[in-house]
């Protein structure tokens, strides 16, 4: 199957996938996920890496000043829309009494900022939850490998790779997705010279 084929490579590649984010504690890595929409982790993690030095709890950040937040974050763009989602999540994470970050999609999708797949990569690493969460990179990969159509949507990637991808293999593969896409199969000069699945790519064909 071509699956096994995939999967095979990219424990070849990546055995230990992990999550590039950093963070000590559930809500931030809710909130740097949030916050890492349209930008790298790298860049994310610079960021977090000041404002977790000035606000310490979940508290400081629920009361900090939105223009001090924007000052902070303004290297991720669109800054002031997720300054906002920071400050929001905060107040209504403190008020609702949910922390921790509780293991609740439907509580999760009212959230400002927080959609399909920040859901699905939060309850993945936090609750160990077989989820696909599609960004840019799993959507990228999955439609050059075959394992999606180039005019599927995020929501019927997830769906094919969900269908095709072991309950217990998904987390570790969707991981491993990621950082295929991040370091070998890039949207912009991918490195396919030693690539053992360039048989399958579309990319590679054309």
């Amino acid at each position: 199957m071509m699956i096994n084929k995939i999967t095979t490579y990219l424990d070849e590649l990546f055995p230990n996938p992990i999550c590039e984010l950093n963070y000590t504690k559930d809500y931030e890595l809710l909130l740097g996920i949030v916050m890492s929409a349209q930008t790298t982790d790298k860049r994310v993690n610079e960021v977090n890496k000041v404002l977790l030095t000035k606000y310490k709890t979940i508290y400081d950040i629920a009361n900090a000043d939105i223009k001090d937040i924007e000052k902070i974050i303004k290297p991720i763009g669109t800054y002031k829309k997720k300054s906002i989602y920071i400050k929001e999540i905060a107040n209504r994470l403190i008020k609702d009494n949910k922390l921790p970050v509780p293991n609740d999609r439907k509580y999760l999708e009212s959230l400002p900022g927080v959609g399909r797949k920040t859901i699905n990569v939060f309850l993945a690493i936090i609750y160990n939850e077989p989820t696909i969460a599609v960004d840019t990179h799993v959507n990228r990969v999955s439609k050059r490998l075959g394992l999606a159509n180039d005019t599927d949507d995020v929501l019927e990637v997830e769906k094919k790779l969900t269908k095709k991808i072991k309950k217990d293999k998904r987390n570790k593969v969707h991981n491993q997705l990621v950082l295929f896409g991040r370091y070998k199969c890039k949207a912009i000069n991918p490195i396919c010279t030693d690539c053992k699945l360039k048989d399958i790519c579309k990319y590679y064909k054309k």
